[in-house]
């Protein structure tokens, strides 16, 4: 079975957001795939995602409400295939937490969706519905386009 994880700072806007996506689209493709998520910092763990990626998430027929933030370990990098990130200080703090010889594993989840207009997915947090539709528009194709190489 392959796996992947879903990284950003405080795992409860964009990753679980992504994770919910990959769920999803594992789903709708038949795979056989282990999706979670995690965050860099320790700021919510135990907590639910923030209420504005519940309800973008919601109107795009997706269910976050069993997910709970988690701070990213040093295991994750034995424990799964590949690791995306959203942003290049999710890329930096990741490999600063994560075994050295797992680093080839984490990259950009932009990386799949290279002629968006962005490089990164913008922190919605301290932003309005806008910017968390925004996240999701960038999320959904680059995560369906990243678990094709899975």
């Amino acid at each position: 079975m392959k796996s992947v994880l879903m990284v950003c700072m405080g795992n409860i806007c964009r990753s679980p957001v992504a994770e919910g996506i990959a769920r999803l689209r594992a789903r709708e493709r038949g795979l056989d795939l282990t999706v979670d998520s995690a965050g860099t910092h320790g700021y919510h763990v135990g907590a639910a995602p923030d209420p504005r990626s519940v309800a973008v998430a919601k109107r795009r027929g997706i269910d976050l409400s069993g997910l709970r933030a988690r701070r990213l370990t040093a295991a994750d990098g034995e424990n799964f295939d590949l690791i995306l990130v959203m942003d290049d200080r999710n890329h930096r703090d990741a490999l600063a937490i994560l075994p050295p010889h797992t680093h080839h594993k984490v990259h950009l989840i932009l990386k799949w969706t290279p002629h968006c207009g962005y490089t990164h997915v913008p922190d919605p947090y301290y932003g309005t519905v806008d910017d968390f539709e925004l996240m999701i528009d960038l999320l959904w194709p680059a995560v369906t386009a990243a678990l094709t190489t899975l």
